[in-house]
């Protein structure tokens, strides 16, 4: 089963994270099956969340399943509802 998470980059202190569709089984920095986006925590402006939605609703629809703090990073970028409307159709 794939999962939508966040891999750690950054130095000490600094973290920066990329959003990435993994195996569920696998290591939190090993191999992802696609990049889908950047979180960077630290930022103070809106560049904070760098997101590729179509790919992200692909893998979605195709049942992906977020964790809980990429589920609420989806949220505030407005994601998730696309996603959820889609579903309803």
């Amino acid at each position: 089963m794939l999962k939508l998470r966040l891999t750690r980059l950054g130095r000490k202190k600094v973290p920066f994270y990329r959003i990435a569709a993994m195996e569920n089984l696998s290591k939190r920095d090993g191999k992802a099956v696609a990049y889908l986006g950047t979180y960077n925590p630290l930022a103070e402006d809106d560049k904070q969340v760098v997101l590729k939605e179509e790919e992200i609703l692909k893998y979605l629809t195709n049942g992906a399943q977020p964790t809980d703090t990429v589920r609420s990073i989806l949220t505030k970028a407005g994601v998730w509802e696309k996603f959820q409307e889609t579903k309803k159709k």
